[in-house]
């Protein structure tokens, strides 16, 4: 019986230090990102209709790169990931083509995020506004 009671306490002991690893990389990752996070992005949730501020750079071969702002209006589809890698997803239609574009939430290419609309939705992803088309898509508005 001691062997086995050995053997039931090597992988508890290594668990434990795995998990005592694991917090002390997590610790390590929130202290590297901490400075690249951006504070001034407003609280969206999918089924919100957003404004996408966006740098758009043109002629970057020339001497003089010229930066402009492009503003990206659409629903938010789905938001996903956590920390720096954290993106959203907006999709809008235009002349009948759906277009989708996802956006890294703290990249430095974002000028500003405008919430238009509050949306009501009961989904973490609306994926099937995809197949809908016209009023179909419409989504009501969430009271604040």
């Amino acid at each position: 019986m001691r062997g086995r009671t050995d053997r039931i306490d090597e992988p508890a002991k290594a668990l434990a230090f795995v998990e005592e690893e694991e917090t002390e990389m997590n610790t390590w990752l929130q202290v590297v990102e901490q400075p690249h996070l951006k504070t001034n992005r407003p609280p969206f949730r999918p089924g919100d209709t957003v404004r996408v501020h966006v740098r758009v750079v043109e002629d970057r071969d020339t001497d003089k790169p010229r930066v402009r702002i492009q503003p990206f209006e659409g629903v938010v589809i789905r938001r996903t990931g956590r920390g720096l890698g954290e993106t959203f997803t907006v999709r809008r239609v235009s002349h009948n083509v759906g277009l989708e574009r996802t956006f890294l939430v703290h990249s430095d290419s974002l000028e500003k995020i405008e919430i238009r609309r509050y949306g009501k939705v009961r989904r973490a992803r609306l994926h099937y506004l995809r197949h809908r088309v016209g009023k179909a898509t419409r989504i009501k508005e969430r009271r604040r």
